[in-house]
Parts: structure tokens; C-alpha cells; sequence
């Protein structure tokens, strides 16, 4: 593993520690998403001009009212005038508060465009690292909070901000000195907002991993529901959920807290102001240096003032927790994809080779301990001996080669290391040191499309998505033909799942394909990899899951269309392995022997064990 993605996993450790909140966004890393639609901005920053001209001139034309009916003339056409930009105003912000709520949806969709199209191109060990249901939350919560940046004000603050400037000027010819006495209380409330600012956007921050940690523990309560049941843990898992529940709705309090105190500054700022107009206005107009129509349009100036300044007051807050919000997404969009660091690597020299896939002094590691059945995937949290980015070893020195054509099997204790062969094979990982050899060649030198498309994979827990059995089955091949899948699933005798269904191959399997049966789901992704027909099938515990019958039935399926292609099988059963043309015996990461059935009965003492218990271990 890369030194900075050592760096990452320690940074992500002292915060899980010390709850120190991450990476907050920039406001110019939001511009990127507003100018995506920038052409829709221009026209509503066009209608807010037009909009602030509107509201500008109706001071002006109250002014003129006042004016002519305290001189008795006729109203004539200002009335009308005035009736016509209150209307023109109204219709202007209807139009304006589509577009925004539209182009707030575009910002929205073009996120997590983004983010997913960052997310699923990771490597996997960052997923090995981040819980499924915090990576959820930051595609559907936090990139709703980007559509509170246009429909909430910023925009808007633009608009309103031509206003506010009119407005000021307008009150400066008016009456420099109200002017000076309004200005003096706008100005407090406006450090009072700035001070608060920083304070909501790490409040958000917070508040988005809390959300985070409660999709994560929800979804990790309902994926494992029926276990969950079975323990009688149910009330157990309720209140861990309620707990992230509670932790989210605190954090949510306090963004709430601190927003609360924001709100009314603009509505306290506002009365105030009246008040001193009003007052001091009074006094003036008494005193003749200013008309009782000069002082209309100033109150009326001053609440078009107002107003676009409690838009920048609303603009800050919702600015503020997008922010928070952009930060987690950004998090996940500023790591390398899987493949952008291929350009450093330097591949091996090409080698000449009968051999389809071939290992020389491969060592690996991973860098947090693993924990699953095998002991080769599901990265538990570090020893505390060891700290983040320390390897736990897996494979040490491994060496040997699959002839081309032939069938591999590999055997060895659970922990020997043997799905960590097969994802180092479909470049899941890098190996710390050595070479996985294609063909003789580097496979780090192949791009990883090219690579994959020549290797079908079933992995160990044989996984299902949720959808219809024929979405499943293409995965791997969207062109594959009706018969053409019919035919695969008769090659695996899943002819029974198509006639308990009316609907046959768009029958749905549900989520992670509980419609189905272990050996149902196991003989499912079985047929995805041979609808495929790869000239390289990788096979970890393809078997474990079936009866005998079925056993046997899919085994002389796997052998018909393994003719010509190269198998490598992992197998716990002393039947998958007899039959092939080598066994590969690991034993903690090392190759203790290489042979066949009856070599390695006579010379490794550990297989000619496994074989006696039938390789069950």
C-alpha cells in the first residue's frame, strides 16, 4: 500500500479517536457544480436584475404619489404604473424560484453523478475501511444539502445585493444622516452572522457524520436482520440504532442552536432600524429638512435594504452547511481512483511462459488484520500493537504458475492465503513484492478492463444483486441472448427457478437474493461467470453451498466449458480437487507443495492430512 494511502488510514484513525471532524470544503470547490448550468444562472441573475429594478422604482413611485396628492393633482397613470411593477415584480420571482429550484436539482443530480462515478471506480481497499451505510449517506443526505445553496439564497443574494446597493444609494441622496444611523446597526448584525458562520459549518459537518453513522448502523442492522432475529439481538440492535439516532439528532440541535441565533439578527436589525428612522425621520420632517414623502420612500428603501440582507444572512447558513456537506463529498472525490496511480508503476520485463496466470516471489499484506472466514478479506480494526499501515502479512514468497488450459486447485488451512491469490489475479490489490504474471506478462502493465474481461470470478460468498435472475446473469455480458441465458441455467440446473416463476428470467431475486436458496445463489453466480466464458475461471468454494446431486450436476457443467480454458479452484472438499492437473498446498501464506493428488499424498505431510479429513478444515 502507497504511503499516502497509509497517511489517510492513520488520519481516519485520530479522527474516529479524538472525533475531530474532517476535511472541510472550500467555497470555490462549490463553484465547479453552480457553473455545470451556468447558462440557467445568467437568465436568473437577468431576472434578478430586472426584479431589483422593479422593486427599486416602486419607492420612487410612492414618492411621486405622495407628492401629487398632497399638491391635488391627478393620479393619472401612476397608479397603474405602480400597480403594473408590484405584478411584474411578482412574476418575475415566480419564474425566478423555478428556475432555481430546477437548476438546485441539476446541482444535486451532477454531485452524485460525481460521487458514484468516484465511489464504484475506488480501490477496494478504501471500501475494506468505510462502512456501506456512511458512503450511502453522503450520496443521498449530504448532496441534498447542495440544493439549499440555490433554493436558499445564494443566487438570490445576488439579485438582492443590486438591490441593497440601490437602495443605499437611493438613501444616501435622501438622507445621509438616517443612512449613517441604519448602517451603524446593520453593520453590528452583520459581524454578529460572520462570527457565527464558521461556528454552523462545523456544526453541519458534524451533524452529516452523525447521519452518516446512523445510515451505516441501519444498514448494517437490516442486512444481517434475520441473524439478528435468530440471536434474539433485536432489542439490542434497536437501541445501538437509536443511540446513532440520538447522536445525530443532538448534532442536529446544535446546528439548529447556532442557526437560531442567525435567523432573527436580520428581523432584529430590521425593527431596530425602523425605530430609528421612524424617530429620528420624525424629527426631521418637523423640522422641514426632509418631506413627509421623502420619509415614505426612505422606510421603503430601507425595508428593500432589509430584505436582501436577510437573503445574505440565509445565503451564509445554507452556504455554510453545504459546505460542511461538500466536505465529506469531497473527501471521497479527491481520493486516486483504482487506476490512477498505474502510471507510476513500473511492470516487469515481459517473460516467455506456457503459463496462463503465473506468481513469482509474490508477498502481500494487508494493512489492517483480516477477519473473515478465510482470513483473507474483511479487514477488522488495526492490532493495537501495530497501528494503521501496519501490513498484516498474508502471502510470503509465493511462487508457481496455471499451465494454460489446465485446472489449479488450491488447498491449504482457512488463512493460508488462497482468496487473497485470486483477488491479487483480478489486480483487487498489488502485491507488496514479486509478480502476477498473464501470459508471461506484468498484469500492473495491463489495463484492468482488458485484464478482467479475460477472467471470470465467483467469489466465496457467491453474491446476488438485488433485481431480476436475467440482470444478474448479464452482468458480465448485457447482450447475452434469452436463450443463451436459458441454456446456462439449465448448465447449472437452475431450470427450477425459471418454472416457479411466471415471469421467468425477469423473475426478481430480491435484496442479496433471499428469493433464492444458498446453493441457488452459489449455482446463480456460477452461470454469470460461464454465460461469460472467459479463458480464465477463478472458483473459490464454488461448491461449498451444494448438496451432492448438485455437486456433481455442476461439476460436469464446469468441466464442459473448462475445455481449452485455464481453472484455478479453491476447494475445501477432497472431491473438486483429486481430478485436477495440480494442487498448489498453502500453509500461512507460503507454498509448502506443488503437485499432483498422488505426489502430494507422498510428499507433504499437511495435504496428505487435509485429504485424510476429506480437506474439510
Amino acid at each position: 500500500m502507497s504511503t499516502a494511502a497509509q497517511d489517510r488510514r492513520g488520519m481516519m484513525r485520530r479522527r474516529a479517536e479524538t472525533g475531530e471532524e474532517g476535511p472541510r470544503a472550500r467555497f470555490s470547490q462549490l463553484l465547479p457544480y453552480l457553473f455545470e448550468h451556468k447558462k440557467v444562472l445568467s437568465v436568473v441573475t437577468v431576472l434578478s436584475i430586472l426584479g431589483a429594478a422593479a422593486s427599486l422604482a416602486q419607492p420612487l413611485l410612492v414618492s411621486q404619489v405622495i407628492t401629487v396628492v398632497e399638491k391635488g393633482r391627478g393620479l393619472g397613470a401612476l397608479v397603474w404604473l405602480l400597480v403594473g411593477l408590484v405584478v411584474a415584480s411578482g412574476l418575475i420571482s415566480g419564474y425566478q424560484h423555478y428556475l432555481l429550484q430546477r437548476t438546485g436539482e441539476g446541482v444535486v443530480l451532477s454531485s452524485r453523478r460525481r460521487l458514484v462515478g468516484r465511489m464504484l471506480r475506488l480501490p477496494i481497499s478504501e471500501f475494506d475501511t468505510r462502512r456501506t451505510g456512511d458512503l450511502v449517506s453522503r450520496v443521498g443526505s449530504d448532496t441534498t444539502l447542495l440544493r439549499a445553496v440555490l433554493t436558499q439564497g445564494l443566487v438570490e443574494a445576488i439579485g438582492g445585493s443590486l438591490t441593497f446597493v440601490g437602495a443605499l444609494i437611493a438613501m444616501l441622496i435622501i438622507d445621509p444622516i438616517l443612512l449613517g444611523l441604519t448602517v451603524l446597526v446593520i453593520a453590528a448584525s452583520v459581524v454578529t452572522v460572520t462570527l457565527l458562520s464558521a461556528r454552523i459549518r462545523v456544526a453541519s459537518r458534524k451533524a452529516q457524520d452523525r447521519v452518516g453513522d446512523l445510515a451505516a448502523s441501519v444498514e448494517r442492522a437490516i442486512s444481517a436482520v434475520r441473524t439478528v432475529r435468530a440471536a434474539n439481538a433485536t432489542d439490542r440492535e434497536i437501541a445501538a440504532v437509536e443511540n446513532d439516532a440520538v447522536g445525530a439528532w443532538r448534532m442536529g440541535i446544535t446546528v439548529a442552536k447556532i442557526s437560531a441565533l442567525v435567523v432573527p439578527i436580520a428581523g432584529i436589525a430590521m425593527q431596530v432600524s425602523f425605530l430609528v428612522v421612524l424617530g429620528v425621520g420624525g424629527f426631521r420632517v418637523a423640522s422641514g429638512a426632509i418631506t413627509v414623502a421623502s420619509l415614505v420612500a426612505f422606510i421603503l428603501f430601507l425595508f428593500l435594504m432589509i430584505l436582501p440582507l436577510g437573503q445574505a444572512f440565509g445565503a451564509v447558513t445554507s452556504v455554510n452547511a453545504a459546505l460542511g456537506a461538500l466536505g465529506r463529498i469531497q473527501e471521497i472525490i479527491d481520493l486516486p481512483g483504482e487506476g490512477e496511480a498505474d502510471a507510476t508503476v513500473e511492470p516487469a520485463a515481459t517473460v516467455a511462459s506456457d503459463d496462463a496466470i503465473g506468481f513469482e516471489g509474490v508477498s502481500f499484506g494487508y494493512t489492517r488484520a483480516p477477519a473473515s472466514s478465510e482470513g483473507d478479506f474483511s479487514p477488522s480494526p488495526p492490532m493495537p500493537d501495530s497501528g494503521v499501515g501496519a501490513p498484516q502479512a498474508v502471502l510470503d514468497s509465493v511462487t508457481f504458475g496455471a499451465a494454460r488450459g489446465r485446472r489449479t486447485a488450491l488447498v491449504g488451512p482457512s488463512g493460508a492465503g488462497k482468496s487473497t491469490i485470486l483477488a491479487l489475479i483480478e489486480r483487487f490489490y498489488d502485491p507488496d513484492a514479486g509478480v502476477v504474471r498473464l501470459g508471461g506478462v506484468d498484469i500492473r502493465s495491463l489495463d484492468r478492463a482488458e485484464l478482467r474481461a479475460q477472467i471470470g470470478y465467483v467469489e466465496q460468498d457467491a453474491p446476488v444483486l438485488a433485481g431480476s435472475i436475467r440482470q444478474n446473469l448479464t452482468l458480465a455480458t448485457p447482450n447475452a441472448t434469452d436463450a443463451q441465458c436459458i441454456d446456462v441455467l439449465h448448465a447449472v440446473n437452475l431450470t427450477e427457478v425459471l418454472e416457479r416463476n411466471p415471469l421467468g428470467l425477469d423473475a426478481p431475486v430480491g435484496e442479496d437474493g433471499v428469493m433464492l436458496s444458498g446453493g441457488e445463489r452459489q449455482r446463480l453466480a456460477i452461470a454469470r461467470a460461464l454465460l461469460a466464458a472467459p479463458p480464465i475461471l477463478l472458483l473459490d468454494e464454488s461448491t461449498s453451498s451444494l448438496d451432492g446431486l448438485n455437486e456433481q450436476l455442476l461439476r460436469k457443467s464446469i468441466d464442459a466449458v473448462a475445455e481449452n480454458r485455464t481453472l484455478i479452484v479453491i476447494a475445501h472438499r477432497l472431491s473438486t480437487v483429486v481430478d485436477s492437473d495440480q494442487i498448489v498446498v498453502l500453509d500461512h501464506g507460503r507454498v509448502i507443495g506443488v503437485g499432483t493428488h498422488a505426489e502430494l499424498i507422498a510428499s507433504t505431510p499437511l495435504y496428505k492430512e487435509l485429504a485424510h479429513h476429506q480437506l474439510l478444515a
